[in-house]
């Protein structure tokens, strides 16, 4: 990876979503699996659709499992996959950026 790959955000915010999709999916799997093939198909397709785009969000926003606490300030917050404060910033503009609204 080049220095100018490392500070384009928005290659840095197709990595996170491209590490956290998989994960939503999952755990989307395992509830509706049929809205799960939906997003698949839209996420191969190379579009996400508003609804999803919104539900999407508001997952990554829910799932935060690493707060940057330390031990005597809060717990971490166990799950599948670390999720940041940053990862949550870098989904919504990731998905801004495509004209979705979050």
């Amino acid at each position: 990876m080049t220095a100018h790959e490392e500070q384009d955000p928005a290659r840095s915010d197709r990595r996170t979503v491209d590490r956290l999709l998989p994960v939503w999916l999952e755990e989307m799997e395992q509830n509706d699996p049929e809205a799960a093939r939906r997003v698949r198909a839209d996420w191969g397709s190379g579009s996400l659709t508003e609804d999803t785009a919104q539900d999407l969000a508001t997952w990554v926003t829910a799932r935060i499992t690493d707060s940057a606490f330390n031990d005597d300030e809060g717990p971490e917050v166990d799950g599948p996959a670390r999720i940041t404060p940053a990862d949550k910033e870098s989904v919504h503009r990731w998905l801004a950026a495509r004209g979705h609204h979050v």
